[in-house]
């Protein structure tokens, strides 16, 4: 996800047709919660990105069960089937929050939990997305090839770090939802120019299995509405040699069209590039109400006629995740579940404190702290 208001690059819901045959096992169960068919695949990475629960935790936000007891965030998230966490990087953010020192703590605390540990790098100071790529202050001047050294010695040194407390990443994510570069203008893929983007992205990739040769590199689009879109991308960067472990998808249904649509899009860029998939954002309202004065990220969006109630994003998220199983994904991470509407953690980390959340009906627990009690990650 990104800065949470609208930005350019998002879509409203459009319906596809369905026209294969494996489309059609998807679009024909929407009335239900789709069943497991025998090729199913098994979901081993079952994430919740906690990337703002540092924050909250220390503003004072208390974390309550499905039976009203309060108890550590993680372990709730741990009891319903989390097993990985996803954590942000930014490079030098005002707020404190995100920068290495910071997440090298979130590392131990989800370590110490028995969590596994997926470390995405922005190469910003703030959010990076499809509409934006900011390069850290510190790299505004440099040319590509400054940058191209700063991206390993970056992500060097907070893999190393991370590696040296006894917490290595057991995945990382070179840049965020990247869908035309990172680190812009330099960066940027223009007039399908994919060399610069390419160069930064292969020293991201080598910074890390130096780090440790066999931690999977995720390279991250935001391309889950748009087959024709992800195959210009990684077709892109696969002719300038750049190799990657997972590939990794944002998937939002009000954004990235319907279930069907995701289905085959898994299923035809696990195939295309022989490598597994990953969806590592992925959220739903449980309300359409708003927290505070900040305007909600989504607002009266919704999907596939599922109500924006405690059961409603209990169902969407059982089928995002029934979908990507069945499509062959090994993986679905919920985006930002812990980031519930705390006063004082705002989503700009220029002006965290004066901020709202725009992520409060979107979290895994409501405006009090407890959890919804229907949502799961299942295998």
């Amino acid at each position: 996800m990104n800065t949470h208001s609208v930005t350019p690059h998002r879509r409203p819901r459009a319906l596809i047709g369905a026209v294969t045959a494996g489309i059609l096992v998807v679009a024909a169960t929407l009335g239900g919660t789709p069943a497991p068919v025998s090729a199913a695949n098994t979901l081993t990475m079952r994430g919740a990105d906690v990337s703002s629960l540092q924050r909250s935790l220390d503003l004072g936000a208390k974390y309550y069960d499905a039976g009203g007891v309060a108890r550590d965030p993680l372990d709730i998230l741990k009891s319903v089937g989390v097993n990985y966490v996803r954590l942000r990087v930014w490079n030098n953010p005002i707020s404190g929050y995100n920068n290495k020192n910071a997440v090298l703590g979130q590392a131990r605390a989800a370590r110490a939990k028995g969590l596994k540990v997926l470390i995405d790098f922005h190469y910003s100071d703030t959010w990076a997305d499809p509409g934006k790529q900011y390069k850290p202050a510190a790299w505004a001047g440099h040319s590509l090839s400054q940058l191209r050294t700063d991206v390993y010695t970056f992500t060097y040194d907070v893999c190393s770090s991370l590696r040296g407390q006894g917490t290595p990443p057991d995945s990382v994510q070179i840049g965020n939802e990247i869908n035309v570069g990172m680190l812009w203008n330099e960066g940027r893929v223009v007039n399908n120019d994919f060399a610069p983007l390419a160069g930064l992205l292969k020293q991201g990739y080598n910074a890390t299995k130096a780090c440790g040769s066999g931690i999977p590199v995720m390279i991250h689009t935001a391309n889950a509405d748009s087959n024709a879109n992800a195959r210009w991308f990684y077709d892109g960067i696969r002719a300038q040699g750049v190799q990657w472990d997972i590939t990794a998808q944002s998937y939002y249904c009000m954004w990235h069209g319907t279930l069907a649509n995701l289905y085959n899009n898994i299923v035809d860029l696990r195939g295309r590039y022989g490598r597994p998939v990953v969806i590592v954002e992925t959220a739903y309202p449980f309300t359409r109400n708003n927290a505070d004065s900040e305007p909600n990220a989504i607002g009266d969006a919704t999907c596939d006629g599922i109500s924006a109630t405690w059961s409603g994003q209990a169902q969407e998220f059982d089928w995002v995740q029934n979908t990507a199983r069945n499509a062959g994904a090994i993986g679905v991470f919920y985006w930002e579940p812990t980031w519930y509407a705390v006063r004082g953690n705002g989503w700009d980390p220029a002006n965290i404190n004066g901020t709202g959340n725009q992520w409060d009906n979107m979290a895994v627990f409501n405006w009090s702290g407890q959890v919804n009690p229907g949502v799961r990650w299942t295998p």
